[in-house]
């Protein structure tokens, strides 16, 4: 079996043209290239378009290129986690593009298979749709997404035998796989390089054929970030504990479930094995523990969707991204649990920006309120300035139409019955009176008990 040739993170840096389309897999700083990308923040190459589901953190991976001034535009889904993005946006040096997280795992495995492009539901309707071509198929508007190459891709994988086969460990597969296929010149970084034969043939993820040049780097934990170790918890409100334990209740045993940030986050704590809850994370790990009580890492623990390391279950699995998405639009997940910035009377939410703000979050907000079979909403009843979140129509940018079933506040429950926003319970310390006064939007109340 040919040997794929292993060069330094250096020479790897070398091969970055200026104008360059450049692939970065990892999600946060997990599974992230780090030795790579710090390589090229060395050099002069300047000009490229990043593509990646985010650029890292400030100062670390493709953070460093963009602190550099090397990136011109960045294409992902979430930058909101680097402030040094979101300015650099906001103040026109840097353009940039957010596609959908799941969106953008399947683009990039559409070009590595040949396909020209798909169409999906996910984005419908919404302002990233804007422009783009739609179509009706089997009565839902789907929005057309056209397949992503890069001229060169960077990944991360744990391990990999001297023909270029990669294993993966836990979530770091993430983006890595399918951008692996998907660019002209693909160079793997990896923890360890082994003969071939020291993986054994049902533990690797990519195929050598895919892989051109290996780049043995070891990663350290400050090299990762936010993730390197479990963050020291936080003062929790009652209320929104209260919130997290109400959205519990609407779980079934069986469940598949997605927690977003925020106040779903919370739900992860109270579930125990008697609920028999199946967490899902988009990024790739099915059977979500809580998070290791000695406090270990990235280096020794799987990470979720918040970048958090977490615990895994007997029966736990681990795929890339998109599986994880092909999971979520197929209707595989059974509940998704998100937080909200606006819910109208037409069950639309709104959840990923705000007026005036560079949109540089939508993340896998998108795929899970349409793909979810049900669709729990958690927030505060109003804004700091008491304006009412539940509204009559939504003025925010649209995550989804639709989409809504339940929704949790710290005031109130409502559910859409034949179509209808309905209040149907008052929260712990809440009346209907105070619910009536601080929501904006028309409501049928159907309170039992």
């Amino acid at each position: 079996m040919k040997n794929v040739p292993q060069i330094t993170a250096q020479e790897a840096a070398a091969f970055v043209k200026n104008g360059d389309t450049l692939l970065q897999g990892g999600f946060g700083m997990t599974g992230n290239p780090v030795h790579l990308m710090h390589a090229l923040a060395e050099t002069t190459t300047k000009d490229l378009t990043f593509i990646g589901n985010n650029v890292g953190e400030p100062g670390l991976g493709g953070g460093r290129l963009l602190r550099n001034g090397q990136i011109r535009k960045m294409t992902g889904s979430f930058f909101t986690s680097n402030p040094e993005a979101v300015k650099a946006a906001q103040d026109g040096k840097v353009e940039y593009e957010l596609i959908p997280q799941g969106t953008l795992a399947e683009a990039v495995r559409a070009g590595g298979a040949g396909i020209g492009g798909f169409y999906t539901v996910t984005s419908a309707g919404t302002d990233i749709a804007k422009g783009k071509e739609t179509k009706v198929i089997n009565g839902q508007e789907m929005v057309f997404v056209p397949a992503i190459r890069g001229n060169v891709a960077f990944i991360r994988a744990w391990r990999a035998d001297t023909a270029g086969n990669l294993q993966y460990r836990m979530t770091e597969q993430n983006f890595n796989r399918a951008f692996a296929t998907a660019a002209d010149l693909v160079i793997a970084e990896v923890e360890e390089i082994v003969p071939v034969g020291g993986i054994a043939a049902e533990n690797i993820h990519t195929q050598g054929c895919y892989i051109d040049y290996l780049v043995e780097a070891h990663t350290t934990l400050e090299e990762l970030g936010s993730s390197g170790s479990v963050s020291k918890s936080k003062v929790v409100s009652e209320k929104r504990m209260n919130m997290a334990r109400r959205a519990l209740a609407e779980l079934q045993k069986g469940d598949v479930v997605n927690l977003g940030i925020g106040i779903p986050t919370l739900v992860a704590d109270l579930i125990s094995p008697e609920h028999e809850v199946i967490l899902h994370t988009e990024n790739g790990m099915l059977g979500v523990g809580p998070a290791p009580a000695d406090g270990g890492g990235a280096m020794d623990y799987p990470v979720n969707a918040g970048k958090i390391p977490v615990t895994a279950l007997p029966g736990t699995s681990y795929f890339d991204s998109t599986d994880s998405f092909a999971m979520i639009r197929g209707g595989h997940v059974d509940t998704a649990v998100m937080g909200g910035l606006q819910v109208d009377t037409a069950g639309n939410l709104a959840n990923w920006a705000v007026p005036g703000e560079p949109l540089l979050g939508v993340g896998g907000a998108m795929d899970l309120a349409s793909g979810a079979k049900k669709l729990i909403i958690t927030m505060m009843h109003t804004e700091k300035d008491g304006t009412s979140k539940i509204v009559q129509d939504c003025d925010l940018p649209l995550t989804a139409l639709n989409a809504v079933d339940v929704l949790i506040t710290d005031l109130a429950v409502f559910r859409f019955i034949e179509g209808q926003l309905t209040l149907t319970e008052i929260m712990p310390g809440s009346t209907l009176e105070e619910v009536r006064r601080k929501t904006a939007a028309i409501f049928k109340e159907d309170i039992s008990g």
